[in-house]
């Protein structure tokens, strides 16, 4: 490798570090272990790099900046992460750049880029849908290709690689103990609604067909109660007004916008809540308390989850690799309200 060619954010990828922690070990800083000097200081002698000022100034003087891409800004639940996630990145002297990129791959890849062209610190990534489905691992590829480059997080979605370090909710045991708690209330007949297939979607909807299994419904007969509808309040509530043989006393939905087209649905079919039919909905977000009657809850405390991530990043930019867990799981708590029983 040509030693003029290589930069800082060659170091740090070969060394398997962040940019900051390249910088900590060049200027000899405390708040480094000595097995990462070692494993830094190793890369630069093979390579024969020489750093510049601006970059040998960036470990302790950093870009003090954060990317965060999200797929939508327009989803409250994704706004509400931004907000948190940028309130506690001003506390620790951090700017943020943000990237909306759609739900597609060429998207996702692209705004990844854009963010990483920036020379920042860290990647957060905001939901889900970036762990696609958790099954296929060509589509997180661009990911763990980032992560050669600088810290990754991941809200709510996990990914296998190298410096990608996930929170994840436990959205499967959260649905499953809603779901049995509707049926030891002897409700018959419980649909799940949601409107993707992605990492957490997929999680939720074992939950509700793992309930339904425990009390002798067979495959087939849990796979029918699960509904996809579009994330849309009037759209849910007309989808589900146009099923006729539709029949149920209780409806869980992958998030609150969604729990609120059923209440809609129950009181234009005449059905008195929570007497007649139950709902519950999902991330506890102001929706819940914003329509008459409120909703009932799972909370999977997204403000504690981005205070944690960006307390994490900046355990890795102060040279704490080491030390950090790569997944960390987070419980869930239903807030009951006038929905259910």
């Amino acid at each position: 490798m040509n030693k003029d060619a290589v930069n800082i954010y060659d170091i740090a990828r070969m060394s398997g570090v962040s940019i900051a922690t390249v910088s900590r070990v060049m200027n000899g800083s405390e708040k480094v272990s000595e097995k990462t000097r070692k494993k830094v200081m190793d890369v630069i002698g093979k390579v024969g790099y020489t750093p510049n000022v601006f970059a040998q100034g960036l470990g302790l003087n950093t870009m003090h900046t954060v990317g965060i891409l999200v797929p939508t800004i327009a989803d409250q639940y994704m706004s509400s992460a931004v907000a948190y996630l940028e309130t506690e990145l001003i506390k620790h002297g951090y700017d943020c750049i943000l990237g909306n990129s759609g739900f597609d791959m060429e998207g996702k890849q692209k705004k990844t880029e854009m963010l990483l062209s920036k020379h920042i610190d860290s990647l957060i990534l905001v939901g889900s849908t970036y762990a696609g489905d958790g099954s296929d691992t060509n589509a997180t590829e661009y990911i763990r290709a980032a992560a050669k480059r600088v810290p990754v997080f991941i809200i709510n979605g996990n990914v296998n690689g190298e410096n990608i370090y996930a929170s994840v909710c436990e959205d499967e045991k959260a649905v499953y103990e809603a779901a049995t708690s509707m049926l030891r209330r002897g409700r018959k007949n419980i649909v799940f609604l949601t409107d993707s297939h992605s990492y957490s979607a997929n999680k939720k909807k074992n939950g509700y067909e793992r309930a339904m299994k425990s009390v002798g419904k067979a495959a087939k007969e849990a796979k029918d109660g699960i509904i996809y509808v579009e994330n849309h309040i009037h759209r849910v509530r007309d989808q589900l007004l146009a099923m006729e043989n539709l029949k149920c006393d209780g409806i869980i939905a992958s998030n609150d916008m969604i729990a609120i087209g059923a209440v809609k649905y129950a009181l234009a079919k005449g059905m008195d809540i929570p007497e007649d039919i139950e709902i519950i909905g999902y991330n506890n977000s102001t929706l819940a308390i914003s329509c008459a009657p409120e909703v009932t809850s799972i909370d999977n405390h997204t403000e504690e989850i981005c205070k944690d991530t960006v307390d994490r990043i900046m355990k890795i930019l102060d040279g704490g690799e080491e030390k950090l867990s790569h997944k960390i799981s987070v419980p869930c708590t239903l807030i009951a309200r006038e929905t259910t029983m």
